[in-house]
C-alpha cells in the first residue's frame, strides 16, 4: 500500500503531484478519504494509551520535523504494525513499521524526522494482533518540507550514499520493568522527494529514497520499515526496545534505485 501511494504521488512528476495535492487540500478534510483508502473504514480507537505520538505544535524546519512514536509499557496491547501518516503530504503514508515479537515486552519507542508539506495532522495508527486499530494524532504547523532544497550539495550527499552509524547502549531498568536497549541508526542518504528543484537543470530532481530497512539483533527481528518520501534526508532513527541479548544490532536498507546498504552496531557508553 505504501509503495502504491508513493508511486501515485510521483509517477506524473513533481508538477502533477503538487497540483493533485492542492486539489485534495481544497476538500473538506482529507482524513476521511485517507481512512477509507488505507484502513477500509475500520474502527479506529483514539487516545486510549496503546500508542502515543509526540510532535511540535509549530516546526522550526518543515523538512526536519522531529516525531516520536511510543508504545507505553503496561498497556497489555500486542502491537504488530504502526502506520505513520501525514495527512496533507503528497504521499500521506510516511512509513509503516512492522514490529518484531519482542517489541511489546517493555516500553518501545522510535523517534525520527519527517517532512511536512503544509499544516497537517500527523497520525500514528497501531494495529494489534487481534486486528484492532488504535490512533494518536498531533496537528503540526509547518509548510514546504517536501519541496525544500537539500541541506548540502547533492553530489556530496551522493558520495557518502548509504554510510551508516549505529550505536547501542543499555538503559537502566526501573520499577521492575524489563531491561531495554536504546539504538541510534544514522544513514547518509539525500532521500530526494521528487518535488525538489535541481539548481543546475531547474527541473525536478527524481525521487530517490530509502524504501525498506530491516533491523535485527542476531536472528531476532526488531522491526522492518517501509519508507516513503516524507522521511527526512539523512534518515535518523532512535528507538528503545527490549534487551534480548548481547549480540550486535544489524541493519540492512534498500533504496528506490536498487542500492543496498548494511551496518552493524557498536556499543556506546551509558
Amino acid at each position: 500500500m505504501l509503495f502504491k501511494l508513493t508511486r501515485i504521488a510521483l509517477m506524473a512528476g513533481g508538477i502533477a503531484a503538487t497540483l493533485g495535492h492542492a486539489a485534495r487540500a481544497a476538500e473538506t478534510g482529507v482524513w476521511p478519504s485517507l481512512r477509507a483508502e488505507i484502513f477500509n473504514q475500520a474502527t479506529i480507537v483514539e487516545n486510549d494509551g496503546v500508542v502515543t505520538l509526540e510532535a511540535p505544535e509549530r516546526a522550526e524546519d518543515a523538512a526536519l520535523v522531529p516525531i516520536t512514536i511510543a508504545l507505553p509499557a503496561g498497556s497489555g496491547a500486542d502491537v504488530r504494525k504502526i502506520t505513520l501518516l501525514i495527512d496533507e503530504n503528497p504521499a500521506p503514508v510516511a512509513a509503516v513499521f512492522a514490529l518484531g515479537p519482542t517489541s511489546n515486552a517493555a516500553s518501545w519507542s522510535i523517534a525520527t524526522r519527517v517532512r511536512v508539506d503544509r499544516y497537517s495532522h500527523i497520525r500514528a495508527i497501531a494495529e494489534t494482533a487481534d486486528g484492532k486499530l488504535h490512533m494518536a494524532a498531533r496537528f503540526v504547523k509547518a509548510s514546504g518540507g517536501c519541496s525544500a532544497a537539500a541541506s548540502k550539495d547533492a553530489e556530496i550527499a551522493l558520495k557518502d550514499l548509504g554510510k551508516m552509524q549505529i550505536f547501542s547502549r543499555a538503559v537502566e531498568a526501573h520499577d521492575g520493568m524489563p531491561s531495554v536497549t536504546e539504538t541510534k541508526i544514522m544513514i547518509r542518504h539525500p532521500n530526494f522527494s521528487g518535488l525538489q528543484i535541481d539548481e543546475v537543470t531547474r527541473g525536478y530532481r527524481p525521487a530517490h529514497f530509502i524504501r525498506n530497512m530491516e533491523v535485527r539483533q542476531g536472528d531476532q527481528l526488531l522491526f522492518n520499515l517501509e519508507g516513503g518520501i516524507s522521511i527526512a534526508e539523512n534518515p535518523h532513527f532512535r528507538f528503545t526496545h527490549s534487551t534480548i541479548g548481547s549480540e550486535p544490532i544489524t541493519v540492512s536498507a534498500q533504496d528506490t534505485e536498487g542500492g543496498v546498504f548494511t551496518g552493524r552496531s557498536v556499543q556506546s557508553g551509558s
